[in-house]
């Protein structure tokens, strides 16, 4: 299966703020810009941080709206399903860069068809993002 990059369009508070995480610590190369927008590289997928104070994030940055596997899972989220070595490696970049994680990087339904590493974060606007990798990407939709 060939999948095709997609687009998304995000709200955040600070461009700056913006380019520096995601270009910065998260390592994503930048694209067209303008004063009201930038685009990322996001892993070959086009991302686009639009500035729109006020609309980006979530009200209460420590609710969670709904669990799985026992944790407190950000809704909405984005993010990307990397393979393993580049989920480790990502992992240790956010925590070299001084990420806080709203769930560490862990392993979820461990044992279990599925099991996959994960960890979630907030961006500096409040966005949620959430990155996982499977040990066997043919279980990415296992049930």
């Amino acid at each position: 299966m060939t999948l095709r990059p997609f687009h998304l369009a995000f709200p955040v508070d600070d461009l700056s703020a913006a380019r520096a995480f995601y270009g910065g610590v998260m390592g994503c190369s930048e694209g067209r810009s303008s004063g009201e927008w930038i685009d990322f590289d996001f892993h070959g997928h086009q991302i686009v941080a639009h500035l729109a104070p006020g609309k980006a994030g979530a009200k209460n940055r420590d609710a969670a709206n709904t669990h799985v596997d026992g944790h407190g899972v950000p809704v909405p989220h984005f993010g990307l399903v990397l393979g393993m070595d580049e989920w480790e490696a990502l992992a240790a970049r956010l925590r070299a860069g001084g990420c806080e994680f709203v769930i560490e990087p862990t392993i979820r339904f461990k044992g279990q068809p599925g099991e996959q590493a994960t960890m979630f974060l907030r961006d500096p606007s409040g966005n949620a993002l959430e990155f996982k990798a499977f040990a066997d990407v043919g279980q990415l939709f296992a049930r």
